[in-house]
């Protein structure tokens, strides 16, 4: 199993980032996808979770209308487009694959950073 994180950077408030997971070495098109964070000096925060056929997204109250969780399955991507950042939004971010029986795989993360 591997999940490449990309599109990460540095963003002024108010700008925007779309975040890519390439997934391979499992079935991607059967696995319930999410985002996961992990803020400076935090634990882990789950972000927003998307449904394997893409029918059901749900996201973290604090993200809801300014994030947008999608997947293209034929391509194996999960993606995140973030608007409006806030820079209570920096964090190392991570896709997740939930895979059978309960198991949980991250990426290595890719790094947002919301500062003027």
């Amino acid at each position: 199993v591997q999940l490449v994180e990309s599109g990460g950077g540095f963003v002024q408030p108010g700008g925007s980032l779309r975040l890519s997971c390439a997934a391979s070495g499992f079935t991607f098109s059967s696995a319930a996808m999410s985002w996961v964070r992990q803020a400076p000096g935090k634990g882990l925060e789950w972000v927003s979770t998307i449904v394997p056929d893409g029918t059901n997204t749900y996201y973290k109250e604090s993200v809801k209308g300014r994030f947008t969780i999608s997947r293209d399955n034929a391509a194996n991507l999960l993606y995140l487009q973030m608007n409006s950042l806030k820079p209570e939004d920096t964090a190392v971010y991570y896709c997740q694959a939930s895979l059978p029986r309960g198991f949980l795989q991250r990426g290595q993360g890719t790094q947002v950073t919301v500062s003027s």
